[in-house]
Protein backbone atom coordinates (compact mmCIF):
# COMPACT_ATOMS: atom_id res chain seq x y z
CA UNK A 1 0.00 0.00 0.00
CA UNK A 2 1.28 3.47 -0.94
CA UNK A 3 -0.31 6.31 0.98
CA UNK A 4 -0.46 10.03 0.25
CA UNK A 5 -1.02 11.91 3.50
CA UNK A 6 -2.66 15.30 3.00
CA UNK A 7 -3.19 17.90 5.72
CA UNK A 8 -5.90 20.47 5.19
CA UNK A 9 -7.58 17.93 2.94
CA UNK A 10 -10.86 19.85 2.72
CA UNK A 11 -9.26 23.06 1.50
CA UNK A 12 -8.54 24.23 -2.01
CA UNK A 13 -5.09 22.69 -2.46
CA UNK A 14 -5.71 19.86 -0.02
CA UNK A 15 -8.83 18.59 -1.77
CA UNK A 16 -7.16 18.90 -5.16
CA UNK A 17 -4.21 16.92 -3.75
CA UNK A 18 -6.54 14.21 -2.48
CA UNK A 19 -8.15 13.79 -5.89
CA UNK A 20 -4.88 14.07 -7.80
CA UNK A 21 -2.95 11.47 -5.83
CA UNK A 22 -5.95 9.15 -5.64
CA UNK A 23 -6.01 9.41 -9.43
CA UNK A 24 -2.39 8.23 -9.46
CA UNK A 25 -3.47 5.09 -7.64
CA UNK A 26 -2.39 5.97 -4.10
CA UNK A 27 -4.58 5.51 -1.06
CA UNK A 28 -5.13 8.95 0.46
CA UNK A 29 -5.27 9.82 4.14
CA UNK A 30 -6.67 13.26 4.90
CA UNK A 31 -6.25 15.30 8.07
CA UNK A 32 -8.64 18.24 8.47
CA UNK A 33 -10.76 19.45 11.39
CA UNK A 34 -12.45 22.30 9.46
CA UNK A 35 -10.70 25.11 11.31
CA UNK A 36 -11.61 27.32 8.36
CA UNK A 37 -15.08 27.46 9.90
CA UNK A 38 -13.52 28.84 13.08
CA UNK A 39 -11.38 31.28 11.11
CA UNK A 40 -13.96 32.56 8.60
CA UNK A 41 -17.43 31.37 9.61
CA UNK A 42 -19.79 29.41 7.39
CA UNK A 43 -18.46 30.95 4.16
CA UNK A 44 -15.06 29.43 4.88
CA UNK A 45 -16.16 26.01 6.09
CA UNK A 46 -14.74 23.03 4.21
CA UNK A 47 -17.41 20.58 5.40
CA UNK A 48 -19.03 20.50 1.94
CA UNK A 49 -15.69 19.63 0.35
CA UNK A 50 -14.94 16.86 2.83
CA UNK A 51 -18.38 15.34 2.29
CA UNK A 52 -17.82 15.40 -1.47
CA UNK A 53 -14.42 13.71 -1.17
CA UNK A 54 -15.90 10.87 0.86
CA UNK A 55 -18.74 10.47 -1.60
CA UNK A 56 -16.61 10.62 -4.73
CA UNK A 57 -13.60 8.55 -3.64
CA UNK A 58 -15.11 5.99 -1.29
CA UNK A 59 -12.53 3.61 0.17
CA UNK A 60 -9.67 5.38 -1.60
CA UNK A 61 -9.97 8.19 0.96
CA UNK A 62 -9.69 7.89 4.74
CA UNK A 63 -10.37 10.95 6.86
CA UNK A 64 -9.11 11.97 10.30
CA UNK A 65 -10.58 15.08 11.96
CA UNK A 66 -7.34 15.77 13.83
CA UNK A 67 -6.05 19.23 14.72
CA UNK A 68 -2.45 19.62 13.50
CA UNK A 69 -1.61 21.15 16.90
CA UNK A 70 -2.51 17.79 18.51
CA UNK A 71 0.82 15.95 18.62
CA UNK A 72 -0.59 12.76 20.14
CA UNK A 73 -3.42 12.61 17.65
CA UNK A 74 -1.06 13.13 14.73
CA UNK A 75 1.32 10.48 15.99
CA UNK A 76 -1.47 7.90 16.07
CA UNK A 77 -2.20 8.57 12.39
CA UNK A 78 1.46 8.45 11.35
CA UNK A 79 2.09 5.27 13.37
CA UNK A 80 -0.88 3.59 11.73
CA UNK A 81 0.53 4.03 8.21
CA UNK A 82 4.26 4.34 8.92
CA UNK A 83 6.56 3.55 6.01
CA UNK A 84 3.56 3.03 3.71
CA UNK A 85 3.39 6.85 3.54
CA UNK A 86 4.85 7.65 0.12
CA UNK A 87 4.36 11.43 0.20
CA UNK A 88 3.20 14.13 2.63
CA UNK A 89 1.41 17.21 1.28
CA UNK A 90 1.11 19.80 4.04
CA UNK A 91 -1.52 22.36 3.05
CA UNK A 92 -3.20 22.97 6.43
CA UNK A 93 -2.73 26.53 7.69
CA UNK A 94 -4.26 29.70 9.05
CA UNK A 95 -4.09 31.69 5.79
CA UNK A 96 -5.18 35.26 6.56
CA UNK A 97 -3.20 38.42 7.40
CA UNK A 98 -6.18 40.04 9.05
CA UNK A 99 -7.24 37.05 11.11
CA UNK A 100 -3.72 36.39 12.43
CA UNK A 101 -3.58 39.79 14.09
CA UNK A 102 -6.69 38.91 16.12
CA UNK A 103 -5.24 35.68 17.56
CA UNK A 104 -1.44 35.59 17.19
CA UNK A 105 -1.07 32.56 19.47
CA UNK A 106 -3.49 30.51 17.39
CA UNK A 107 -1.94 31.65 14.12
CA UNK A 108 1.60 30.73 15.20
CA UNK A 109 0.58 27.47 16.86
CA UNK A 110 -1.19 26.35 13.68
CA UNK A 111 1.25 27.61 11.06
CA UNK A 112 4.61 27.16 12.78
CA UNK A 113 3.90 24.61 15.51
CA UNK A 114 1.58 22.56 13.31
CA UNK A 115 4.18 22.39 10.55
CA UNK A 116 6.84 21.24 13.02
CA UNK A 117 4.45 18.53 14.27
CA UNK A 118 3.93 17.19 10.74
CA UNK A 119 7.65 17.36 9.96
CA UNK A 120 8.70 15.54 13.10
CA UNK A 121 6.12 12.79 12.62
CA UNK A 122 7.29 12.38 9.04
CA UNK A 123 10.90 12.11 10.23
CA UNK A 124 10.01 9.51 12.86
CA UNK A 125 7.63 7.36 10.87
CA UNK A 126 8.11 8.00 7.11
CA UNK A 127 11.48 9.65 6.67
CA UNK A 128 11.81 8.62 3.02
CA UNK A 129 8.52 10.29 2.02
CA UNK A 130 8.91 13.55 0.06
CA UNK A 131 7.50 16.42 2.16
CA UNK A 132 5.67 19.10 0.15
CA UNK A 133 4.90 22.28 2.06
CA UNK A 134 2.46 24.98 0.97
CA UNK A 135 4.37 28.12 1.87
CA UNK A 136 3.47 31.61 0.63
CA UNK A 137 4.92 34.65 -1.08
CA UNK A 138 4.16 36.50 2.16
CA UNK A 139 7.47 35.17 3.49
CA UNK A 140 9.01 38.07 1.53
CA UNK A 141 7.04 40.52 3.65
CA UNK A 142 6.39 43.88 2.03
CA UNK A 143 9.77 43.90 0.27
CA UNK A 144 8.07 43.61 -3.16
CA UNK A 145 6.60 47.07 -2.48
CA UNK A 146 10.10 48.55 -2.66
CA UNK A 147 10.25 47.74 -6.39
CA UNK A 148 10.18 50.74 -8.78
CA UNK A 149 6.55 50.41 -9.83
CA UNK A 150 4.79 52.68 -12.30
CA UNK A 151 1.06 53.38 -12.26
CA UNK A 152 -0.88 52.48 -15.39
CA UNK A 153 -4.59 52.86 -16.12
CA UNK A 154 -5.67 49.56 -14.54
CA UNK A 155 -2.58 48.27 -12.69
CA UNK A 156 0.83 48.88 -11.24
CA UNK A 157 3.68 47.51 -13.29
CA UNK A 158 7.45 47.05 -13.31
CA UNK A 159 9.58 48.55 -16.09
CA UNK A 160 10.16 45.87 -18.71
CA UNK A 161 13.94 46.16 -18.32
CA UNK A 162 13.83 45.34 -14.59
CA UNK A 163 15.48 42.04 -13.62
CA UNK A 164 12.24 40.85 -12.00
CA UNK A 165 9.88 41.96 -14.75
CA UNK A 166 9.29 38.31 -15.66
CA UNK A 167 8.66 37.53 -12.00
CA UNK A 168 10.21 37.68 -8.55
CA UNK A 169 12.76 34.94 -7.91
CA UNK A 170 13.74 33.13 -4.73
CA UNK A 171 16.71 35.50 -4.48
CA UNK A 172 14.50 38.21 -2.99
CA UNK A 173 15.46 38.73 0.67
CA UNK A 174 13.01 37.90 3.43
CA UNK A 175 14.82 40.23 5.87
CA UNK A 176 14.27 43.89 6.82
CA UNK A 177 10.63 43.97 5.79
CA UNK A 178 7.17 44.06 7.37
CA UNK A 179 5.69 40.58 7.29
CA UNK A 180 2.46 40.76 9.32
CA UNK A 181 1.86 38.23 12.10
CA UNK A 182 0.71 35.72 9.49
CA UNK A 183 3.81 36.24 7.35
CA UNK A 184 6.07 35.71 10.36
CA UNK A 185 4.43 32.39 11.28
CA UNK A 186 4.74 31.22 7.68
CA UNK A 187 8.43 32.24 7.60
CA UNK A 188 9.02 30.07 10.68
CA UNK A 189 7.32 27.12 9.01
CA UNK A 190 9.14 27.67 5.71
CA UNK A 191 12.58 27.79 7.34
CA UNK A 192 11.85 24.73 9.48
CA UNK A 193 10.86 22.71 6.38
CA UNK A 194 14.16 23.71 4.78
CA UNK A 195 16.05 22.81 7.96
CA UNK A 196 14.56 19.31 8.16
CA UNK A 197 15.66 18.80 4.57
CA UNK A 198 19.24 19.88 5.31
CA UNK A 199 19.73 18.67 8.88
CA UNK A 200 17.92 15.33 8.61
CA UNK A 201 18.56 14.77 4.89
CA UNK A 202 14.84 14.63 4.11
CA UNK A 203 13.28 15.35 0.73
CA UNK A 204 11.49 18.62 1.38
CA UNK A 205 10.17 21.47 -0.75
CA UNK A 206 8.65 24.82 0.15
CA UNK A 207 6.34 26.06 -2.58
CA UNK A 208 5.94 29.80 -2.02
CA UNK A 209 2.55 30.29 -3.59
CA UNK A 210 1.18 33.38 -5.25
CA UNK A 211 -2.61 33.45 -5.49
CA UNK A 212 -3.65 29.80 -5.45
CA UNK A 213 -7.19 29.49 -6.69
CA UNK A 214 -9.85 27.35 -8.31
CA UNK A 215 -13.49 26.28 -8.01
CA UNK A 216 -12.89 24.22 -4.86
CA UNK A 217 -12.10 27.35 -2.83
CA UNK A 218 -14.39 27.98 0.15
CA UNK A 219 -14.51 31.68 -0.72
CA UNK A 220 -14.47 34.07 2.24
CA UNK A 221 -13.68 37.78 2.46
CA UNK A 222 -10.41 37.34 4.33
CA UNK A 223 -9.10 34.55 2.10
CA UNK A 224 -9.78 33.48 -1.47
CA UNK A 225 -9.28 36.52 -3.71
CA UNK A 226 -10.59 35.43 -7.13
CA UNK A 227 -13.21 33.00 -5.82
CA UNK A 228 -14.54 35.57 -3.37
CA UNK A 229 -14.50 38.30 -6.02
CA UNK A 230 -16.55 36.11 -8.37
CA UNK A 231 -18.89 35.14 -5.54
CA UNK A 232 -19.55 38.79 -4.73
CA UNK A 233 -20.35 39.63 -8.35
CA UNK A 234 -22.61 36.58 -8.73
CA UNK A 235 -24.49 37.17 -5.47
CA UNK A 236 -24.62 40.95 -5.67
CA UNK A 237 -22.55 41.27 -2.52
CA UNK A 238 -20.52 44.39 -1.88
CA UNK A 239 -16.78 43.73 -2.20
CA UNK A 240 -14.57 45.76 0.14
CA UNK A 241 -11.57 46.80 -1.92
CA UNK A 242 -8.64 47.85 0.25
CA UNK A 243 -6.25 50.49 -1.03
CA UNK A 244 -3.84 50.96 -3.93
CA UNK A 245 -6.73 52.22 -6.12
CA UNK A 246 -7.62 48.60 -6.87
CA UNK A 247 -4.55 48.41 -9.12
CA UNK A 248 -2.53 45.94 -7.02
CA UNK A 249 -1.41 42.98 -9.11
CA UNK A 250 -1.57 39.29 -8.20
CA UNK A 251 -0.47 36.28 -10.20
CA UNK A 252 -3.00 33.48 -10.02
CA UNK A 253 -2.38 29.76 -10.44
CA UNK A 254 -5.11 27.14 -10.71
CA UNK A 255 -5.04 24.32 -8.17
CA UNK A 256 -4.66 21.80 -11.02
CA UNK A 257 -1.38 23.42 -12.08
CA UNK A 258 -0.22 23.47 -8.45
CA UNK A 259 -0.79 19.74 -8.16
CA UNK A 260 1.01 18.85 -11.37
CA UNK A 261 3.99 20.73 -9.89
CA UNK A 262 3.65 18.74 -6.66
CA UNK A 263 3.52 15.50 -8.65
CA UNK A 264 6.69 16.43 -10.52
CA UNK A 265 8.51 16.93 -7.20
CA UNK A 266 7.05 13.70 -5.80
CA UNK A 267 8.40 11.72 -8.75
CA UNK A 268 11.88 13.29 -8.58
CA UNK A 269 12.29 14.74 -5.09
CA UNK A 270 15.18 16.90 -3.93
CA UNK A 271 16.35 18.08 -0.50
CA UNK A 272 15.58 21.45 1.13
CA UNK A 273 14.25 23.07 -2.04
CA UNK A 274 12.44 26.40 -2.28
CA UNK A 275 10.29 27.34 -5.26
CA UNK A 276 8.16 30.36 -6.08
CA UNK A 277 4.93 29.12 -7.63
CA UNK A 278 2.24 31.29 -9.18
CA UNK A 279 0.70 32.34 -12.44
CA UNK A 280 3.74 34.33 -13.49
CA UNK A 281 3.48 36.44 -16.62
CA UNK A 282 1.05 33.91 -18.08
CA UNK A 283 -1.67 34.49 -15.48
CA UNK A 284 -1.86 37.71 -13.47
CA UNK A 285 -4.38 40.45 -12.87
CA UNK A 286 -5.13 43.58 -10.93
CA UNK A 287 -8.34 43.82 -8.93
CA UNK A 288 -9.80 46.28 -11.43
CA UNK A 289 -9.03 43.93 -14.32
CA UNK A 290 -10.45 40.92 -12.46
CA UNK A 291 -13.72 42.76 -11.80
CA UNK A 292 -14.05 43.57 -15.50
CA UNK A 293 -13.56 39.93 -16.46
CA UNK A 294 -16.06 38.77 -13.83
CA UNK A 295 -18.61 41.32 -15.06
CA UNK A 296 -18.19 40.07 -18.64
CA UNK A 297 -18.65 36.45 -17.57
CA UNK A 298 -21.69 37.04 -15.34
CA UNK A 299 -23.35 39.94 -17.11
CA UNK A 300 -23.66 41.59 -13.70
CA UNK A 301 -22.16 44.82 -12.37
CA UNK A 302 -19.77 44.51 -9.45
CA UNK A 303 -20.69 46.25 -6.21
CA UNK A 304 -17.49 47.72 -4.79
CA UNK A 305 -16.83 49.63 -1.58
CA UNK A 306 -13.42 51.24 -1.89
CA UNK A 307 -11.46 51.58 1.36
CA UNK A 308 -8.56 54.01 1.10
CA UNK A 309 -6.32 52.25 3.62
CA UNK A 310 -4.54 49.21 2.23
CA UNK A 311 -4.12 46.09 4.34
CA UNK A 312 -0.93 46.02 6.40
CA UNK A 313 1.85 44.26 4.52
CA UNK A 314 -0.27 43.80 1.40
CA UNK A 315 1.65 43.46 -1.84
CA UNK A 316 1.20 46.26 -4.36
CA UNK A 317 2.60 44.05 -7.14
CA UNK A 318 3.56 40.40 -7.05
CA UNK A 319 4.31 38.15 -10.00
CA UNK A 320 6.18 34.89 -9.43
CA UNK A 321 9.12 33.63 -11.39
CA UNK A 322 8.97 29.85 -11.79
CA UNK A 323 12.31 29.75 -13.60
CA UNK A 324 14.00 27.71 -10.88
CA UNK A 325 11.27 25.08 -10.76
CA UNK A 326 10.94 24.96 -14.55
CA UNK A 327 14.70 24.45 -14.93
CA UNK A 328 14.59 21.43 -12.62
CA UNK A 329 11.26 20.08 -13.91
CA UNK A 330 11.14 21.12 -17.59
CA UNK A 331 8.11 18.96 -18.40
CA UNK A 332 5.86 20.98 -16.08
CA UNK A 333 3.72 23.60 -17.78
CA UNK A 334 1.12 26.07 -16.53
CA UNK A 335 -2.20 25.61 -18.34
CA UNK A 336 -4.71 28.12 -16.88
CA UNK A 337 -4.86 31.91 -17.11
CA UNK A 338 -7.06 34.34 -15.17
CA UNK A 339 -10.05 34.41 -17.58
CA UNK A 340 -10.09 30.59 -17.67
CA UNK A 341 -9.91 30.42 -13.87
CA UNK A 342 -12.74 32.91 -13.36
CA UNK A 343 -14.89 31.18 -15.98
CA UNK A 344 -14.43 27.83 -14.25
CA UNK A 345 -15.21 29.29 -10.82
CA UNK A 346 -18.39 30.78 -12.29
CA UNK A 347 -19.51 27.56 -13.98
CA UNK A 348 -18.80 25.45 -10.89
CA UNK A 349 -20.89 27.71 -8.65
CA UNK A 350 -23.60 29.08 -10.92
CA UNK A 351 -26.25 27.02 -9.15
CA UNK A 352 -24.91 27.80 -5.66
CA UNK A 353 -23.96 31.47 -5.73
CA UNK A 354 -27.08 33.22 -6.95
CA UNK A 355 -28.11 36.85 -6.65
CA UNK A 356 -30.28 37.69 -3.66
CA UNK A 357 -33.64 39.08 -4.77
Amino acid sequence: MSVALVTGSGGLIGSEAVRHFAGLGLDVVGIDNDMRRYFFGEDGSTSWSLERLGRDLGNAYTHFAVDIRDRDGLEQVFKKYGSDIAVVIHSAAQPSHDWAAKEPYTDFDVNAGGTLNILENTRRHAIDAPFIHCSTNKVYGDRPNSLPLTELETRYELPDDHRWYQGITEEMSIDHSLHSVFGASKVAADVMVQEYGRYFDMKTACFRGGTLTGPAHSAAELHGFLAYLMRCVMEGRTYNLFGYKGKMVRDAIHSHDVLTAFEAFFRAPRSAEVYNLGGGRHSNTSHIEAFRIAEEITGREAQINYVEQNRTGDHQWYVSSMARFEAQYPDWKITYDVPMILREIYEANVDKWVAQS
